[in-house]
């Protein structure tokens, strides 16, 4: 849940200062060029035309189309986009993940002009972003050459600081995923996909950072937690369990192996902690699990399922029972194709204001979105 209390934006002068950071020393060859420009036009073609139509009309009309926003220009390989967060202005910021040492970037889209700019060249391989009450902008940089904390970022200025690094004098795996509760406390995942650090906690779990500055632990009853959610009453956090079984967490342990892809819930007490037994909303079985998710009004989950087989939004009322999919890539892909896998969605989240009922999405390395009837 995210609370609002005043708009905030970003300077004209620091957008142009970050996107000239950022291109002049990243000068893409021809190649590149001609690679991105043909993504882009097979983004647009196959997540426009090919795909099935939405079901679930209480929630998005069946003629209702994606529609591409951004697809990633830079010179960076591999990676991600993620974490969408809708500022207090109605712009989105958004995360573009790199693998490696380049540090990632944070870009913000304009719903009123469309464009997208570069907000931050180091985002400290940033994933998951949220805007508290204030209007800063709060980030959980993930490993990999990153910061490996959860920061906070006056958007006006461009500053960051650092809001919590460790628990107990040890740094945290990954931080990965977040969102807030009215009182402005943070809950936090932090699992571990990619980097080579060395690891200093003994679980894989799920934070609260309290307005104090404290941080403690909520639960490590997950395997490798990722997208994370709040529901309007703020008595059930949901919790996406995505253990793909690979990790460096522990180079001298035994090879992981493939573990839980489920949705948890669990309840929560007006101190913030577990206060009841963890339930299993949705288990995807063999198949990928939800990366990202967000919740509407009545409490719907927003789910970004990654499986093969269908990829794309699950949403899915309080019981678990679902009531609509947003289809982002083609069904049914393989693995043995050969072919890279395309439309994977990682997170989602509403606009407000007059795009109260508009959904944003990143796929693969690109941002879109979509008219909701909710």
């Amino acid at each position: 849940m995210r609370v609002y209390m005043k708009a905030q934006d970003v300077s004209t002068d620091m957008r142009k200062s970050a996107i000239q950071d950022s291109f002049a020393p990243r000068r893409r060859s021809m190649a590149f060029t001609l690679l991105t420009s043909l993504f882009v036009l097979l983004s647009a073609k196959s997540l426009a035309v090919d795909l099935d139509k939405p079901t679930g009309a209480n929630i998005v009309s069946s003629e209702a189309k994606l529609e591409l926003l951004f697809t990633r220009s830079a010179a960076i390989s591999g990676g991600l986009t993620e974490g969408p967060a809708v500022a207090p202005d109605g712009s989105v910021y958004f995360t573009d993940i790199p693998v490696g040492k380049d540090p990632g970037m944070i870009m913000r889209f304009d719903p009123k002009t469309k464009k997208t700019t570069v907000f931050s060249t180091d985002s400290g391989k940033a994933n998951g972003l949220a805007f508290d009450a204030d209007g800063f902008l709060v980030a959980c940089e993930g490993s990999d050459f990153g910061g490996r904390r959860v920061s906070r970022w006056n958007v006006k200025t461009g500053q960051r600081q650092t809001v919590v690094d460790n628990l107990g004098g040890k740094k945290f795996n990954a931080p990965n995923d977040l969102c807030l509760d009215s009182q402005g406390r943070i809950y936090f995942t932090d699992p571990r996909y990619l980097g080579d650090e060395p690891r200093e906690l003994e679980h894989r779990a799920v934070y609260r950072i309290d307005t104090s500055g404290s941080v403690s632990e909520v639960t490590h009853e997950v395997s490798k937690p990722n997208g994370i959610a709040l529901s309007p009453d703020e008595r059930m956090l949901y919790v996406a369990d995505h253990d793909n079984g690979t990790d460096k967490i522990d180079p001298n342990g035994p090879k992981p192996t493939h573990g839980p892809m489920k949705i948890y819930a669990f309840p929560i007490g007006a101190d913030g902690k577990v206060n009841g037994a963890r339930k299993t909303l949705h288990d995807f079985g063999d198949q990928a699990g939800c990366d990202g998710m967000c919740i509407d009004s009545l409490g719907n989950l927003y789910i970004t399922a990654r499986g093969l087989k269908r990829p794309g939004i699950l949403v899915l009322n309080p019981s678990g029972q679902e009531i609509a999919f947003i289809p982002t890539g083609p069904a049914n892909q393989s693995s043995d194709s050969g072919k890279p896998p395309f439309g994977l969605p990682s997170n989602v989240d509403f606009g407000i204001g007059s795009e109260a009922n508009v959904l944003y999405i990143t796929v693969d390395l690109s941002l879109y979105r979509i008219p909701l009837t909710r």
